[in-house]
């Protein structure tokens, strides 16, 4: 117990240039206190205590503004950085060394039972705001930039940008052939199709008033 606290508290230090204290980070930080209120409650719900499990569950959420369901599976040396707003589902599971920014939700799409939410491997990154739903795996050593939606796999070692997301480096090398200059404007084609579609409508009406 004294190791893995040990190591929440080093791995704040380690990923967080503005923590300057264990003293700091253990009455300070949301992210430590939610994590440590969810081993207590993780330890509940394997001995089938489930009651007390959501009962410290959700009075970490008050305190912190961090949902974290005790039936989640979360790996050694776990940030999560800032915090506000992170939704972490029942059946998420989350490797070692992984961090999280605020607004992130570990989540399902409400289709699947189950296995709902999304396996994270080691080393992984979910930054501000992102929303990783389904249940499939974002693998080991790879990132998924601030904002994107998440609604399939992504290999090992890779960046997903987007939403919703693709992968756009893998093995530290651009996979994307997107013409990022070149983008066709998607508000400019809906124009020209409505814009096509209402010449027709008006000349159809033009052909059935002259037949009158």
């Amino acid at each position: 117990m004294f190791d893995r606290l040990k190591e929440d508290l080093q791995c704040v230090k380690d990923r967080d240039p503005a923590a300057r204290s264990n003293l700091e980070i253990m009455l300070l930080y949301p992210g430590y206190k939610a994590v440590r209120a969810y081993r207590r409650a993780h330890w509940f719900y394997n001995h089938k205590m489930y009651f007390l499990a959501r009962a410290i569950s959700q009075h970490s959420v008050k305190k912190t503004n961090i949902e974290i369901h005790p039936g989640a599976q979360i790996g050694r040396r776990f940030f999560i950085d800032h915090g506000t707003g992170v939704v972490i589902g029942e059946t998420a599971i989350i490797g070692d060394d992984c961090t999280i920014y605020q607004g992130v939700t570990l989540g399902g799409t409400g289709k699947d039972h189950g296995k709902r939410h999304p396996t994270l491997g080691n080393n992984v990154l979910v930054g501000a705001g992102a929303k990783v739903l389904g249940p499939f795996t974002i693998g080991d050593n790879s990132n998924v930039a601030a904002g994107s939606v998440v609604l399939s796999a992504i290999p090992e070692n890779s960046t997903a940008v987007g939403s919703p997301a693709r992968v756009v480096k893998q093995n530290g090398k651009r996979v994307d052939k997107l013409d990022h200059i070149h983008t066709p404007d998607p508000l400019s084609q809906e124009l020209c199709l409505l814009k096509a579609k209402i010449d027709k409508l008006e000349k159809h009406i033009k052909e059935l008033e002259e037949k009158q």
